[in-house]
């Protein structure tokens, strides 16, 4: 499948960061991770620190799937609100499920700064959920208050306090300071140079067909033929996953639309460069990047196709200027880049992490939703932890029987 159209933003800026190989001759390993993207990258660093021998496969190169379009927003909030979470399964894994993600942003953090990764811009921002609606001012309200019952910070904002910090009129907010944005595409590449001197093995442009299972662990076999042996493996494919395992309908999937601006000078009351998004489904959203540029996200639709999906990015990305006209007017923006892409969504918003029935040699680390990067976070975590046979905390919100 084209998860992406034909010029995704990440890519275009930063060119070919690194070379790999395709798989030329059949292979050995502890630990085979099928999916070379941000979540297959998070992964192989955490396990080779641990020691493990890994080999990381991708039928396309190396970040050019839903890594080189997606928008790079790294926020705690999961799409579903803590308090309808907490309806689907109750209070302790809803709160779960938020600190997580909230603790996942300073994990990544402290990964890049101790890696030595400061190129993939990582930057610590604010975040603004704005009240689309009157009506959303008590939703988010009690939103407000089950958060800060589970220890995290956020604050209320009024209609007068958006105002005065945005200088736009919207009835109400939640300003979150637990927040950041990255350049996913650098990471992931990161990760892999990292990988890669501590003896592990990435071959992209390697498509596998099949899988086999033995007394001795799986055994992957490629279009070309040749196949790696492993005594695990982890799969870290998206949403792709349903056409090689036989795992159950997990995701709707959706088409988004993404535009990034020529950078801009100043951007009168554009507050600290924050993080935007809002209530309103599907919803807008807004962050910055390194070289002063505007990333803005949204417009989604069902998925069909491919041909489908990008016939709609003229239409949808020149909404998307207007949503941002709307908010600063007094901004001098201009289109320079535009692109869609697609991801899937779980019923309650959350990842699907951890081992499944059908497949106990197997790890899924399947980051659907609009956290992505923070569910790759912590499938490394909950994945590393499996692998020395002790059971993370959070491994059980994120499970296929939840």
């Amino acid at each position: 499948m084209d998860l992406t159209s034909d010029h995704p933003y990440w890519r275009l800026k930063n060119g070919i960061l690194a070379n790999y190989p395709p798989l030329d001759r059949d292979r050995r390993c502890d630990i085979v991770i099928l999916g070379a993207g941000i979540t297959g990258a998070l992964i192989s660093e955490a396990l080779t620190a641990d020691g493990h021998e890994v080999i990381v496969l991708d039928g396309r190169e190396v970040g050019t799937g839903s890594t080189s379009a997606s928008t790079a927003l790294l926020q705690y909030e999961i799409d579903t609100h803590l308090t309808d979470l907490t309806a689907i399964h109750g209070e302790k894994h809803a709160r779960m499920a938020y600190r997580a993600c909230y603790e996942s942003i300073d994990l990544l953090e402290e990964r890049i700064s101790g890696l030595g990764l400061e190129a993939c811009h990582f930057t610590r921002k604010d975040s603004v959920y704005l009240a689309s609606r009157k009506r959303d001012v008590p939703v988010l309200r009690e939103e407000a208050a089950a958060r800060i019952n589970a220890g995290i910070e956020v604050h209320e904002w009024s209609a007068s306090d958006v105002m005065e910090h945005l200088g736009i009129s919207y009835p109400s907010a939640l300003h979150s300071p637990q927040a950041a944005e990255v350049d996913a595409y650098r990471l992931a590449h990161g990760m892999f140079c990292r990988t890669l001197q501590r003896g592990g093995l990435i071959f992209d442009r390697t498509k596998v067909t099949g899988m086999e299972v033995d007394g001795s662990g799986v055994v992957l076999c490629t279009e070309r033929g040749f196949k790696v042996r492993a005594k695990r493996l982890v799969v870290a494919m998206g949403y792709e996953t349903e056409q090689l395992f036989d795992t159950a309908k997990l995701v709707n999937l959706r088409s988004s639309f993404a535009i990034a601006s020529e950078p801009l000078d100043e951007v009168p009351n554009w507050w600290r460069r924050c993080l935007l998004w809002e209530t309103a489904r599907p919803y807008f959203y807004l962050r910055g990047d390194s070289d002063g540029r505007a990333i803005i996200g949204g417009e989604d639709v069902a998925f069909r196709n491919p041909p489908a999906r990008d016939r709609l990015i003229h239409r949808k990305c020149r909404r998307l200027e207007q949503r941002f006209h709307e908010l600063f007017p007094q901004a001098n923006m201009e289109t320079a880049y535009s692109w869609a892409g697609t991801f899937g969504e779980t019923e309650d918003g959350l990842a699907y992490i951890g081992t499944y029935r059908k497949h106990p040699l197997c790890y899924f680390a399947l980051g659907f939703g609009g956290n992505g990067i923070s569910y790759s976070i912590i499938a490394a975590e909950i994945i590393r932890a499996a692998l020395k046979g002790t059971p993370h905390p959070y491994a059980e919100v994120f499970r296929f029987e939840r």
